[in-house]
């Protein structure tokens, strides 16, 4: 099992490569972090946990400037999306993007993906909140087909295009890790069927567990092996990390939020670090672990 660091990455605060060095300086195995194009002033979607959206959903920045910022500070960090909203991304560009951030990474990239909850966010960008899983699983698929094939074709329902030539292809083979976020009624079908693992939301840990159970559930019937868990614990603590590490989990991102300036930030990865340092003694945790 592995520990990594999951945050927004904004204008107000600590610049991402300062971030990601501090991050990979503290032991820590990754750094992944969050997305939203915009948020419309005017809107009945409730955030899903508060009710009110927290400030920095206002002001991220692009996930793959910062995590191509964070590329170039770091050797070994795993870089990952948490999520990337694919249902309000060009797919083709898409796939230019994380391939060519996968290259300049050297095969440390993570592609996290989701179909989002924002449903004014995802109108703005034409997307129908009623069928923004059909095209999520379009989209991801469509992507996959960029990555690994040298003419690169795709046609359905949302996501349509005759063959073409699309280069840097990924660095990691056949294409990098794919996490698939959210827990709704379709999600572990899709992750089995299409995803390397699942991204689990930030629930107790007893949540967690019912959670495990319902994808283990779901990969018997395919008669497929579980794919691998990467949990969030937004407020971490070592009763919690144990616990959560009980579940056989491949990874645990500690909530590192909200995000503010240089020094509180590094004082707050300091004590993160301390708290991974004491984990480690009682729970099999490793660093630089093999990806999915």
């Amino acid at each position: 099992m592995n520990l990594g660091i999951f945050t927004a990455v904004t204008d107000e605060q600590i610049r991402p490569a300062l971030l990601a060095r501090a991050v990979e300086e503290r032991g820590f195995e990754s750094l992944f972090v969050a997305e939203h194009s915009h948020i419309p002033v005017r809107r009945e979607t409730p955030h899903p946990e508060s009710g009110d959206i927290p400030r920095d959903y206002y002001r991220n920045l692009d996930p793959f400037v910062s995590l191509t910022a964070a590329a170039t500070a770091t050797v070994r960090l795993r870089l990952g999306t948490a999520v990337a909203l694919l249902v309000q991304r060009d797919p083709i560009l898409l796939a230019k993007e994380s391939a060519s951030l996968d290259l300049v990474s050297d095969g440390r990239f993570e592609l996290g993906v989701g179909a989002g909850w924002l449903r004014e966010e995802m109108r703005n960008h034409g997307t129908d909140p009623a069928t923004r899983v059909a095209l999520l699983r379009e989209r991801l698929a469509a992507v996959k087909e960029l990555w690994t094939r040298e003419q690169a074709e795709f046609h359905g329902r949302f996501v349509d295009f005759d063959p073409v030539f699309q280069w840097p292809k990924p660095v990691q083979r056949p294409h990098p890790p794919v996490w698939i976020g959210g827990w709704g009624p379709t999600t572990f079908d899709r992750i089995v069927a299409g995803g390397d693992g699942w991204l689990a939301p930030a629930v107790p840990v007893d949540e967690l567990a019912r959670g495990l159970a319902e994808l283990q559930e779901v990969a018997a019937t395919a008669e497929v092996r579980t794919p691998p868990v990467v949990a969030t614990l937004l407020q971490p603590d070592e009763a919690a990390i144990e616990k959560t590490a009980t579940l056989g989990v491949r990874r645990i991102l500690f909530g590192l939020l909200p995000l503010t300036d240089a020094n509180t930030t590094l004082r707050t990865l300091d004590r993160l670090g301390a708290l991974a340092e004491r984990v480690r003694a009682s729970v099999d945790v490793s660093l630089g672990c093999p990806s999915p």
